[in-house]
């Protein structure tokens, strides 16, 4: 995951609810979803934590 760029993890997040909210998926299928949406959540959050601490230090070394 490491790869993978905010903007694709959003995606990925957007077509796992789309799947979610169709309601079609097996008990295994649902629980490997939430898992996966998990994983890219902690992700989002630590991509936006970074760019909030680059911006941070950019005007502070302005």
């Amino acid at each position: 995951m490491s790869e993978m760029t905010y903007s694709q993890a959003m995606l990925r997040l957007e077509t796992i609810l789309s799947q979610l909210e169709e309601g079609n998926k097996s008990v295994d299928e649902l629980s490997d979803l939430v898992k996966e949406a998990a994983e890219l959540v902690k992700f989002c959050r630590l991509k936006l934590r970074k760019t909030e601490s680059d911006i941070q230090a950019a005007f502070e070394g302005a």
